[in-house]
């Protein structure tokens, strides 16, 4: 059972019994069909990962319509913008992601059935985008004074080969955040206060290539000698706890011109994660061993030719945690819960 400090508590329960806070929420719930708005809206700007510019101009021009200060966009592509506090308390970063996984040409129109809305990318993270806006006319309507500043973000590259790309740039131009939120999805049970340290690779194969049928048995051949490191991986057992995953998630090799042909080259790309930078290090290890032992293998079959093979780091995603007791943890469990959410504490997150 999760208990709160008493002293958190107290002061949660202060803030929540002022004027100022039961008028910022009261609006917030007032400010519903507008948010849905600007979420429909938002969605239809397709925003590809790496392609975020469109979506992040009609963002950026937002931030300014609601008055904040210094807004830009970053050498990162990321949409920033300042809400001046009164003297000198904590930094806040509120954030939340401009792209989708969606390529161009997905996103038709918005639905709606059965009171749910319907498009590529309408909750990760177009939902988020929406309720920043909302938050920034609420904090505006209450006429609520923070004592530090606040930063509100839209990042680029938090998909899949960005790799949080967008947010990594962010923190290495602004050391002075000391508190960082951020909204992901429309699940807002999940409680993330740890993050899952994750590696993404490309790994080439080469041999000499050939014909497939007047060159056999002259060669090794790099799709097989692929094949056979994808295979050992998949032979991978892994802990459940901590949390510990891995995933071949591509492979290519060849074309349709050279269906006939021994392929001098092949390529994999995986991902692996855990909750634990030990096993994170161990299963590296084991990863880029079965791939020297396949290209080995591959090579002593035939005693003719060598796979070589090299690799390149897509993506780095550190992992990391907090005392699950800490106050800013602690508040946002009271946040939720003050909101009819029963909390779910995730075990490491990916975001």
């Amino acid at each position: 059972m999760y208990q709160v400090s008493d002293k958190t508590k107290k002061q949660f329960e202060a803030m929540m019994g002022t004027a100022a806070v039961k008028e910022a929420l009261a609006f917030i719930e007032n400010d519903q069909e507008r948010t849905i708005e600007e979420q429909k809206e938002l969605v239809l700007i397709e925003a590809p990962t790496g392609h975020e510019e469109k979506r992040a101009a009609a963002f950026a021009e937002k931030f300014r319509a609601l008055g904040l200060e210094d807004v830009h966009i970053d050498r990162g592509g990321n949409v920033v913008g300042l809400r001046r506090g009164t003297k000198n308390g904590p930094k806040v970063l509120i954030e939340g992601h401009l792209d989708t996984v969606f390529p161009f040409g997905t996103v038709k129109e918005v639905t709606e059935r059965d009171g749910f809305l319907y498009a590529p990318g309408i909750g990760d993270d177009t939902r988020a985008l929406a309720m920043l806006l909302c938050l920034i006319r609420a904090l505006d309507h209450a006429k609520i004074k923070t004592a530090g500043d606040i930063v509100f973000v839209g990042t680029t590259r938090e998909e899949g080969m960005g790799g949080l790309g967008g947010m990594k740039d962010f923190l290495a131009d602004n050391d002075d955040i000391d508190i960082s939120l951020s909204l992901d999805n429309n699940d807002m049970s999940a409680l993330v206060y740890e993050a899952t340290g994750g590696e993404t690779y490309e790994v080439n194969f080469y041999g000499i290539g050939g014909h497939a049928f007047g060159c056999f048995g002259k060669m090794a051949q790099p799709v097989h000698a692929a094949a056979r490191a994808v295979a050992k991986i998949a032979d991978f057992i892994v802990p459940s706890d901590p949390k510990t995953s891995f995933c071949v998630s591509n492979f290519h090799g060849g074309n349709d011109a050279g269906v006939h042909a021994i392929a001098p080259k092949a390529t994999i790309k995986f991902n692996f994660r855990s909750n634990s930078p030990e096993e994170l290090e161990k299963l590296r290890s084991r990863i880029f061993d079965a791939i020297e032992d396949a290209c080995r293998e591959e090579t002593e079959k035939w005693y003719q030719d060598k796979i070589t093979w090299d690799q390149r780091l897509i993506s780095d995603v550190p992992g990391g945690t907090q005392d699950a007791g800490s106050p800013l943890v602690e508040t946002a469990y009271l946040g939720l819960k003050s909101l009819g959410v029963e909390p779910v504490f995730s075990k490491g997150g990916c975001t």
